[in-house]
């Protein structure tokens, strides 16, 4: 009995190898074919790999574009209005002098073509004139071609030395009143005059000219020479002709004008003579 017992237990042996081997085979088979359940999954927005052969090439990462912060414009610098140009103060006039004056020694050329008078120019000690530059413009005006040597009865020259016909004086205030005899209170420091063969000239109407007169000094100036010449020469005073009218040179001007304009000369420029009335 115990050999049969023997010989049948052999052959379990074989049998149960052989099929924990046929076991494991499947196993193995079926491994191969479904997925592992615990193996984890690709991430798909992960990057792929690149062909084999070739270098990844890496996209450049955008740079954002600086926006321009915007450019601050300074406000404008107000300019400065432009400073008022100063008037000029109006020269100092001494209200008396001396009573003595100094002779230019000025001479000019002739002027006009009737007979010569010949005449000089002389400025009051401490009057701030200079002779030679009064004679000068003095000069100036009985030259002018609107002058009385419009006129072709009349001729001057300005002499520097010898005998003269007349003389143009430059005088103080005080000194006018006392060569011109002014008593009318009105005009005491402000008439000019002619005496005898002197034609004196305030100083205060030669350095300022006057209110009643829309024009500059200068050409205030003129109208005294010609307007004390013109008595001279033997004329008369005038009076306006009519209202917007030239005033005559020989008007008294420094009185009021009477509806005339302000004019200095005794012809205009085409020779007509700026006549009025006479005045008795």
């Amino acid at each position: 009995m115990t050999k049969h017992r023997s010989t049948r237990r052999r052959p379990a042996r074989l049998v149960l190898p052989l099929v924990l081997c046929s076991g494991a085979a499947v196993a193995a088979a079926m491994a191969g074919i479904l997925p592992q359940a615990s193996a984890p999954r690709a991430d798909l927005s992960a990057p792929q790999p690149p062909p084999s052969g070739r270098t990844a090439a890496l996209d450049p990462v955008p740079v954002p574009t600086p926006t321009p912060s915007p450019t601050s414009v300074p406000a404008p610098t107000p300019t400065p209005p432009p400073s008022p140009t100063p008037t000029p103060s109006p020269p100092a006039v001494p209200e008396t002098g001396p009573g003595t004056f100094r002779a230019s020694t000025v001479s000019g050329p002739r002027h006009g073509s009737g007979p010569v008078r010949r005449y000089r120019v002389e400025a009051e000690d401490g009057s701030g004139i200079d002779p030679d530059e009064a004679a000068r413009a003095v000069d100036a005006v009985l030259g002018d071609p609107r002058g009385w040597t419009r006129d072709p009865r009349y001729a001057f020259r300005l002499t520097g030395s010898g005998p003269v016909e007349f003389t143009v004086r430059i005088a103080t205030p005080a000194t006018t009143d006392r060569l011109c005899q002014v008593v009318t209170p009105e005009l005491k420091g402000e008439a000019n005059c002619r005496s005898g063969h002197q034609v004196i000239v305030n100083l205060r109407r030669w350095q300022l000219g006057s209110p009643q007169f829309d024009g500059s000094p200068a050409e205030y100036r003129a109208l005294i020479i010609n307007h004390e010449v013109g008595h001279e020469l033997g004329r008369g005073h005038e009076t306006c002709p009519g209202p917007g009218l030239p005033a005559p040179a020989m008007m008294q001007q420094l009185k009021g004008l009477l509806g005339c304009r302000s004019n200095a000369w005794p012809f205009d420029s085409r020779g007509n003579y700026a006549r009025g009335p006479l005045v008795p």
